[in-house]
């Protein structure tokens, strides 16, 4: 492992979600940054899209003015392309190069062409967020390629490596450019996988019939489709995150990972000790408070609290189920009460300003609509709020589980919890997570990190990877893993409420073994241990790269 490290003279890795936090990506950079810092101390540079203005700066950036400072000084970038350069605000501090690409729009006909004669990349029927991700990539490619011109470092010795389709060009443009550099791609989800998914269309029985470029065609998503595989045919080591997305890229985009990538996790904002107890004691505190004054009823000390949380894909994520999971709780007449979260932001327009002023009173008094914290631009269009008006969540005020819907980012400035959501998840008993599409499954993983048990789902990553190294229950992982498939979700469903039954009634003892059992499944998770993954992607891409130049 330290061999590679000490090969390696630059180590570049571009993501759309360095500095800027959008989802599970910026969680796998930013707490892998620590571990590349501790083995590789600033050869490790992020390159992420400066969105960013003086009225809104990232708060996940500091700029330094000496950081690449000669290099700065004698770059010549493109018309319409300009970096910042500072740290990544992580733990590691890594540093982060902020490109600007708008320039890059008035190329995009001229470079698109060269990527279909070079690579076979069919951006003609382009629409969305194509371009925006080809210009940043076409810009990030060109500020590698001058950073490594000006360090004179040798170029046999760096590695790019681009994740997600998004950065594919800045992949194909460095091939291009630099074929000494060795490239690094890694899929975290694939395109047409995920738009299978979300079109409602059964994935797993019939994976071993579909045709990727097929697929593509007939759900418009061509561009996108071919720019991925180009990508991942083309670098000299493709990656992705889990077994079951090895299975979904052979399958779909013609080509088997070079290597499984399973995502790490760091600890370290995990409070210890007595100030563990009192930031748990004080989430579930302020989470029963907002429940009460929006249902009208103070809720017990000992409420069970759950929650589910991540990306706003109804089925993807398996809200759906979560839902229907609670309404079959309900049938099972729990022993006590059971307030259950919805924390997936949603198309959010603000606070109820009803509900900031009854967290002011000691009155509880039950607001209309009880079952959401926030309004939304879409409230009769919104498939969360739908179901969990048509279950009848919020007309029974005598039923033993109270539902509460949180369709915004928590940030820490929501205007009704203002707190942070790692803040709140101390204060959970339990999370579910029951996904039907969830290349890896970060959300799970921070639960247990946090000692809270979860529950997800034989067809997440994470799912797999608890199942293939320990016993998939409460008593042995804090996880239970309940096995998913396109045909038996009614059978999810009660698994599931059957798991909230079985946590609701347990006693003292076995819930403090389950927790110590979540905290140690978090562990064995570490970077410390999977960053080994990452070095043999590393050594293949520079070995890989080195016989292509001979």
């Amino acid at each position: 492992m330290n061999k590679t490290s000490e090969q390696i003279d630059l180590l570049f890795e571009t993501s759309w979600e360095v500095c800027n936090k959008i989802g599970g990506i910026y969680t796998v950079l930013s707490t892998k940054a620590k571990t590349l810092q501790t083995l590789m101390k600033d050869k490790t540079i992020f390159v992420g899209p400066d969105v960013w203005s003086a009225e809104n700066p990232s708060p996940f950036f500091t700029e330094s003015k000496t950081l690449l400072k000669s290099w700065r000084a004698s770059a010549s970038l493109p018309d319409g392309v300009s970096v910042r350069v500072g740290r990544w605000n992580v733990p590691g501090k890594p540093i982060a190069v902020l490109v600007k690409f708008d320039g890059m729009y008035a190329v995009k006909d001229e470079f698109y062409g060269k990527m279909w004669q070079l690579y076979g990349v069919d951006s003609l029927h382009a629409y969305g967020d194509y371009d925006e991700a080809c210009a940043f990539s076409h810009a990030a490619g060109v500020v590698i390629e001058s950073i490594i011109t000006h360090s004179k470092v040798h170029h046999g010795n760096v590695i790019a490596h681009f994740d997600e389709w998004t950065t594919g060009m800045g992949l194909l443009y460095t091939k291009w450019r630099m074929p000494e550099v060795a490239t690094v791609f890694t899929t975290h989800a694939t395109s047409i996988g995920r738009s299978i998914c979300g079109n409602g269309k059964p994935l797993y029985d019939y994976l071993k019939g579909y045709n990727g470029d097929q697929m593509a065609r007939e759900l418009n998503m061509e561009a996108k489709h071919s720019l991925e595989k180009a990508a991942a045919h083309n670098a000299d080591c493709f990656t992705t995150v889990s077994e079951i997305t090895a299975m979904e890229c052979e399958q779909l985009l013609d080509i088997r990972p070079h290597v499984v990538t399973l995502n790490g996790f760091e600890k370290n904002f995990v409070p210890s000790g007595a100030k563990f107890k009192t930031s748990r004691k004080a989430a579930r505190k302020l989470m029963l408070d907002v429940a009460g004054h929006l249902v009208g009823q103070k809720f017990d000390d000992d409420t069970f609290i759950v929650t589910t949380s991540g990306r706003c894909e109804y089925r993807n994520k398996g809200i759906d189920v979560y839902l229907d999971s609670l309404a079959t709780l309900v049938s099972m007449n729990p022993e006590r009460n059971v307030l259950a979260f919805v924390m997936v932001p949603a198309w959010c327009k603000e606070p109820r300003e009803d509900l900031q002023e009854a967290l002011h009173s000691s009155e509880y008094a039950r607001l209309e609509e009880p079952v959401i914290t926030h309004w939304l631009h879409n409230m009769d269009q919104d498939p969360v709020l739908g179901r969990i008006r048509s279950i009848g969540f919020g007309a029974n005020v005598n039923s033993k589980v109270t539902v509460i819907y949180v369709p915004c980012y928590l940030n820490g400035t929501d205007g009704v919890f203002n707190m942070p959501y790692y803040d709140l998840l101390i204060g959970m008993d339990v999370t579910v997570f029951p996904s039907y599409y969830e290349p890896w499954g970060y959300t799970p993983l921070e639960s247990v990190a946090f000692g809270v048990p979860t529950i997800t789902t034989s067809l997440s990553g994470f799912g797999q990877w608890v199942k293939l190294t320990s016993k998939a229950s409460f008593d042995v992982s804090g996880v239970s893993v309940v096995e998913r498939g396109d045909g038996n979700y009614h059978q999810v469903v009660h698994s599931i409420a059957s798991d909230l039954k079985h946590l609701v009634e347990a006693d003292d003892s076995t819930v403090k073994s389950v927790a110590l059992s979540a905290m140690a499944t978090s562990d064995r998770a570490a970077w410390e241990y999977f960053i080994e993954y990452y070095q043999q992607a590393y050594n293949m891409a520079l070995q890989n790269a080195l016989k292509r130049n001979e």
